[in-house]
């Protein structure tokens, strides 16, 4: 009797070690599944986030384009970690730090200027993390420092703003130049690509060019100041953004002078004030550069992602308007 109860207590606790470690096997089976799940997108899946840090939100262009960002990680289902520089490098320098502390799985940057986020990049290679420069470029190499560089071709904006310049003034012109941000590679090719298509017409002559940082106050201000310097001598007025145009037109018109006509204005960026500029005869053409980045950039980040071979540059085309279609395009401006 006791050999028989000795058997049922060993049954019993065999069975109850054996029922233990089938439980133990499908828990880990379960976790094993979760885990695959997850790193494979599947249900459960971790939302990639991705880091866009913006050189300041204090114009329609910059407003248009990180809503565009914002838009486009919502739509795709990604979580977006925003920015805004406020127009100061070292504060950029530290977003971008932060983004890469916080381990985001990418970075979209838009550079406030050329130089001064060699670190920063550096930070991020370190971390694996890829950045893609939007907009604007910084110093590095694509394909090394960052993926690539996503943005318009802003010397052939200039260039195509100044064939406009030659062309309509017959080559002769007394120039003001308002440029962007100094330092940035946006004002700097749009200054080059201006002057090479003028240089060889010795009739266009700068009589001024000044940073007025692509604000239509900063425009507006210097602009008072140069025409104060140089008065009627001023037939042309070549600005790196519309904003600054804008502020410029103001100005002109305070000083009694008339944009449009006896001066001509030529701009890049083709906002919608712009262009309504444009049909009320104040100012002559704007080279468009379009501000939403959003498609493209994740197109760009989602081709890395299944490996395909990324540009150095890739290259948004532009449109040109002038009175001859700046009405059809108000609608769809920004």
């Amino acid at each position: 009797m006791k050999t028989m109860k000795l058997l049922i207590s060993k049954s019993f606790v065999g069975a109850i070690v054996l029922l233990s470690i089938v439980l133990i096997l499908v828990g880990c089976e379960r976790k094993s599944a979760g885990t695959s799940a997850s790193a494979e997108g599947g249900s459960g899946s971790r939302k990639k986030v991705v880091g866009f840090s913006q050189m300041e939100n204090n114009g329609p262009w910059r407003i248009a384009e990180t809503k565009s960002m914002s838009d486009e990680a919502a739509k795709r289902g990604y979580e977006l970690v925003a920015t805004d520089a406020q127009t100061q490098t070292s504060k950029q320098f530290s977003d971008v730090e932060d983004m890469v502390a916080r381990k985001v799985d990418a970075i979209f940057l838009a550079p406030r200027e050329f130089e001064g986020l060699a670190g920063a990049l550096a930070a991020a290679k370190q971390a694996k993390i890829p950045v893609f420069l939007i907009d604007r470029e910084a110093a590095g190499t694509p394909g090394q420092d960052y993926v690539t560089f996503i943005g318009s071709n802003f010397i052939e904006e200039g260039q195509r703003a100044g064939e406009w310049t030659v062309k309509n003034t017959n080559g002769k012109a007394g120039i003001i130049i308002l440029e962007g941000t100094a330092g940035s590679s946006v004002a700097l090719d749009r200054n080059k690509g201006f002057l090479d298509a003028i240089k060889s017409s010795p009739g266009m002559k700068i009589l001024a060019s000044q940073p007025a940082d692509f604000t239509r106050a900063s425009g507006q201000k210097v602009m008072e100041n140069l025409i104060q310097a140089h008065g009627k001598n001023i037939t042309v007025v070549y600005t790196h953004n519309d904003e600054m145009a804008l502020g410029a037109i103001q100005a002109l018109k305070a000083a009694g002078m008339n944009p449009g006509k006896d001066v001509k204005v030529v701009s890049v960026d083709g906002q919608k004030s712009a262009l309504e500029a444009i049909v009320a005869g104040d100012m002559n053409v704007t080279v468009e550069c379009n501000p939403r980045f959003g498609p493209i950039a994740f197109d760009t980040y989602e081709k890395y992602l299944r490996g395909e071979k990324i540009p150095q540059k890739i290259i948004v085309p532009d449109k040109f308007f002038d009175s001859s279609n700046a009405a059809k395009f108000i609608d769809k401006s920004y």
